[in-house]
């Protein structure tokens, strides 16, 4: 089962390529500190800025590194069918569990293209598959009543939904069941999200804070709503710190304080801006974590 907190895990580089020794140390911890699965080349993972080749070596690399402990759900989306195919295909081929596809962006598909797009990656693999709607990259969002279509599918699986709408969680699962898979692809908002009906979240916190989210989210699953608020106010300052400027960025550079990894990233993205550090650097100590 496809829940509870899921980071959508980093790409540590060195030098400009690869760092795959960190890579694989960084999903050893994960799975040490509690996370429940793994997402590999999301967003998070700077897929935009990751030759294909990149894309399938991470994708491997963690599939081995997890070694069947957890599920590892693979970034398989594009704007381009045909290369999603592509991307889903490998993950297959490389033993993933699941994928994440994102709804095209740029392209500005309508519902209609959305489904047929989402179909012909569910026919051409046995892949179960995830959902990724988040509006404000993507410029399309998935309206529920086009998501109820697709969970028709056997291998449409859930959603990851970023839209920020905790409201949408009920609505899909009127028109997705009760069953469908719901994760909330945004941290401050996870309570709520669960609160209506959610089970888990894909979480950029969750590279930093491990353990914290870990224990958040199955706190909420439990529903032990007050020891859920306990963490909630714990993590906030993290959560809002490290969307202060790209997610990602903020991330790694959290991951650097730890010793745990380099805070390179590859243009177009830059460093953090002092101020950022700094605040990134408080809401660490406020939960904890230096």
């Amino acid at each position: 089962m496809i829940r509870g907190s899921i980071p959508a895990l980093v790409t540590p580089f060195k030098n400009g390529e690869l760092d795959l020794d960190t890579l694989k140390k960084l999903v050893d911890w994960q799975i040490a500190e509690g996370s429940t699965g793994l997402v590999p080349v999301g967003t998070t993972g700077e897929s935009p800025t990751l030759s294909h080749e990149e894309h399938e070596t991470v994708i491997e690399a963690v599939v081995k590194a997890a070694a069947g402990r957890v599920p590892v759900i693979a970034g398989a989306g594009s704007n381009s069918t045909a290369e999603g195919i592509r991307l889903i295909r490998f993950a297959e081929t490389v033993g993933a569990d699941a994928a994440l596809v994102v709804t095209p962006y740029y392209n500005k598909p309508t519902q209609a293209g959305m489904i047929a797009h989402f179909t012909a990656l569910h026919d051409c693999c046995s892949l179960p598959i995830v959902i990724y709607n988040i509006p404000g990259r993507s410029v399309v969002d998935m309206s529920p009543e086009t998501m109820g279509t697709l969970a028709r599918l056997p291998r449409i699986v859930g959603v990851k939904d970023a839209t920020g709408k905790i409201e949408r969680v009920s609505q899909q699962r009127a028109s997705c069941g009760p069953d469908f898979i719901q994760l909330s692809g945004e941290d401050a908002t996870a309570l709520g999200f669960n609160a209506h009906g959610g089970v888990g979240c894909i979480s950029v916190t969750a590279n930093v804070a491990p353990r914290l989210c870990a224990e958040f989210q199955q706190a909420t699953l439990a529903g032990d709503f007050a020891k859920a608020l306990e963490y909630q106010d714990r993590l906030m300052p993290l959560h809002e710190a490290i969307f202060l400027e790209p997610g990602l960025v903020g991330a790694k550079y959290a991951l650097s304080k730890l010793g745990l990894c380099s805070d390179e990233v590859r243009l177009p993205l830059v460093g953090l801006t002092d101020a950022t550090k700094a605040r990134i650097e408080a809401a660490m100590r406020h939960a904890g974590l230096i």
